[in-house]
């Protein structure tokens, strides 16, 4: 499938992964709420106005990547910095350290925590069921954790790559980047990740690690009123 994907990957995801649970209404998609906040739509010319009222509830707001069309008006499209989208394409050297293993619903309630403390913003009641979850626990506390969310056919997005601050500085980040990173080239997919430039320290180990930057991807919050 064309690299084109990933830049408009709502809306890839939206039509091929995650069509099951995807909500559409003509060029726009979107995710439950309770899976995350994102919609996509087909093209940035794409006439979405109605679509839109059927998708976002009153007083909500949702977040658009790559691709934001024209919007209503009253509608409030505000624009951040765009995000580094990173791909690997090569296996990755993988690190000493604890068991990794895999997240399922016995452990929602720690994921949910550990996210709620380091990845407050987009990580959602049922986000865990948009692909696979693994962590390292130590002293019987979820350490560190990593997942997929986003994907296609040929490409799988690694999410929510997080340390508890109990924890830091101690590889876990980057043994199990490299260990979903290998394992989703082994499934033969190219596995890709965002990250904000503001956050330099996670950006400089994904390219140490042998991630490359592909392109900055815009990133903006759409709100109705």
């Amino acid at each position: 499938m064309a690299t084109t994907e990933l830049d408009n990957p709502f809306w890839s995801s939206l039509h091929t992964r995650h069509r099951a649970i995807a909500t559409t209404a003509g060029d726009a998609a979107r995710y439950p709420a309770d899976f995350a906040p994102f919609l996509g739509v087909a093209g940035a010319d794409a006439d979405v106005a109605e679509a839109l009222e059927t998708l976002v509830a009153p007083g909500e707001s949702v977040y658009l990547l790559g691709v934001a069309p024209g919007v209503p008006d009253g509608w409030r499209l505000e624009a951040f910095r765009p995000l580094a989208q990173m791909i690997c394409t090569e296996p990755l050297a993988m690190t000493e350290g604890p068991e990794i293993v895999a997240l399922n619903e016995a452990h929602r309630a720690d994921v949910l925590a550990l996210t709620a403390l380091v990845y407050p913003h987009y990580f959602r009641t049922r986000t865990m069921e948009m692909g696979r979850y693994f962590g390292i626990y130590q002293d019987g506390r979820l350490a560190a954790m990593i997942g997929e969310r986003l994907g296609t056919d040929a490409y799988q997005e690694i999410s929510a790559i997080c340390t508890h601050p109990d924890f830091n500085g101690r590889g876990y980040a980057r043994r199990l980047t490299a260990m979903l990173s290998n394992d989703t080239l082994e499934c033969g997919r190219t596995p890709f990740l965002h990250v904000s430039h503001d956050n330099a320290r996670a950006k400089s180990l994904y390219e140490r690690m042998g991630y490359r930057h592909r392109r900055d991807i815009g990133f903006w919050s759409l709100s109705r009123p």
